[in-house]
């Protein structure tokens, strides 16, 4: 059913496509016998737990930062399966991202090329659905999947005004999520890449772990880094250095800005995202591993397509994996179909 259902989607721009699978999304969950009946059908039989920061994932699999931009269809996507997800990115005020078009499709590469910019409801209306999330998850018998937040700076904020912007988008947002993502590496707001510099990262960190001090008691909240595969290996070293000090996992990688595989007169400018993206997104992962020994949290993310992929990312190192392109065209048994064949 999927398979041509995607075949009508895809014939549409793909951002219309997207925002029509979210509104789909959002409308089951007003629907609760429909959606424990996707939640029956899709979730995986086979369990593949692991507990990493004191949480426990039902299996190693997350949905990544870029799908659920504004925390409006969590549950549908529980229901999928995800043994977590990763909402945002958010920023401290709202902001409409870059003009569009502005995600493009490659089908044949398994592939997908975002310009987006942080377009989002911004940092108080993404609370407040986090927060309503919360007290409802109070009620549930089964613990739900954990839900990290992610979280970047507004496009006009200059680099000396980086770190509060992140700790004043995290103050609102960091209480009511399970963990947060720092992304300083997303190739589509000028400049942000600059705040992987070893200094700035540091002050960025240093800010979160203030307001992160002055949360109310309650259980432990990672805080982790999601860094750019396009680094070379002294950037990596230096970034790894910090985040062992300050920060308490890594997610690599962000989408690339190497198109190499993308016909040149196909292309289109932005963030490359799917199956081209794993060799060198896995290759970063490898490095960090042998960097910060075998007990430091990494978060493996870059074409996972399959169940082999999957594999080679936690083989490389990764503690858990993300999908967002895979999922894109896989579809909503994607998470059922990799969990179970990992398990086997």
């Amino acid at each position: 059913m999927y398979d041509a259902l995607r075949s009508i989607l895809f014939h549409a721009d793909a951002e219309a496509a997207h925002e029509l699978a979210m509104w789909q999304l959002q409308r089951i969950q007003g629907i609760p016998p429909l959606l424990d009946a996707i939640r029956a059908h899709c979730r995986p039989r086979a369990r593949v737990s692991r507990t990493v920061w004191g949480l426990r994932f039902a299996n190693p699999l997350g949905l990544a930062a870029g799908f659920d931009k504004n925390a409006t269809a969590i549950e549908a996507l529980e229901a999928l399966g995800f043994g977590f997800i990763e909402v945002g990115t958010v920023t401290l005020r709202p902001q409409p991202g870059n003009p569009p078009p502005r995600i493009f499709r490659f089908p044949r590469q398994k592939a997908l090329v975002n310009r987006l910019g942080f377009n989002n409801d911004g940092a108080e209306r993404v609370a407040e659905r986090l927060r309503l999330r919360v007290e409802r998850r109070g009620t549930s018998v089964e613990p739900p999947p954990p839900v990290f937040v992610n979280v970047g700076k507004n496009r006009d904020v200059d680099a000396a005004a980086a770190a509060e912007a992140y700790a004043a988008c995290y103050r609102i947002v960091g209480p009511w999520a399970d963990g947060t993502v720092v992304n300083v590496s997303s190739p589509n707001t000028p400049n942000l890449r600059d705040l992987q510099r070893p200094w700035q990262l540091r002050e960025i960190l240093d800010a979160l772990g203030a307001a992160r001090a002055r949360f109310p008691a309650g259980p432990f909240r990672p805080i982790l880094v999601k860094i750019a595969p396009d680094l070379e290996l002294r950037q990596i070293e230096a970034i790894a250095s910090v985040c062992v000090e300050l920060a308490d996992g890594i997610v690599a990688t962000n989408t690339t800005l190497d198109h190499g595989s993308i016909p040149p007169d196909e292309d289109a400018p932005g963030g490359l995202s799917g199956a081209p993206l794993f060799e060198r997104s896995t290759a970063v992962l490898q490095e960090l591993r042998g960097l910060v020994g075998p007990r430091y949290p990494l978060v493996g993310v870059g074409g996972i397509v399959d169940s082999g992929s999957a594999r080679a990312k936690l083989a490389a190192g990764a503690d858990l994996i993300q999908t967002y392109t895979g999922f894109v065209y896989g579809g909503p048994l994607f998470v059922r179909r990799i969990v179970e064949e990992l398990a086997a």
